[in-house]
């Protein structure tokens, strides 16, 4: 008798263990399936430069809340888990700029220049680890 209660209690021990488990993964591939949806929703869309620099703006808060390293020239230093990346590229002068530098310009100078100004996302990668978005380019159209 005393085995069998042994048994069962170390058997429902293990079914919560595991349920425990499962409901952690669905949370974070929820989480990260919600932080994905914030940036994907511009990727098939034509945007305007008002809604890029909110994106730079967000994409540069994500890496600051995740404490993600900067260079000796103030760029973030992608890693393989939680890093966004994210550049733009100006036809008029056929030049890509990534998004410190126009975080460090000032977005809303930016936003003066190109409020009119129409972009199209042309490329996302995704981290392979974790699936979370890791670069997009945006191109002036």
């Amino acid at each position: 008798m005393k085995k069998v209660i042994i048994f069962l209690v170390t058997i429902v021990i293990i079914v919560c263990i595991i349920a425990f488990q499962y409901n952690s993964y669905k949370r974070n591939q929820n989480s990260i399936s919600s932080e994905n949806a914030e940036f994907e929703k511009y990727t098939n869309n034509e945007i305007y430069g008002i809604d890029l620099a909110t994106i730079v703006n967000k994409s540069i808060d994500k890496n600051e809340k995740n404490k993600i390293l900067k260079d000796e020239k103030g760029f973030f230093i992608q890693n393989d888990e939680n890093s966004i990346e994210v550049e733009i590229h100006i036809k008029e002068n056929d030049t890509t700029y990534k998004m410190e530098q126009i975080y460090k310009q000032g977005t809303e100078q930016f936003v003066q220049f190109f409020i009119n100004e129409k972009f199209k996302c042309s490329k996302v990668e995704y981290h392979e680890k974790t699936d979370r978005i890791k670069y997009m380019l945006f191109e002036q159209i």
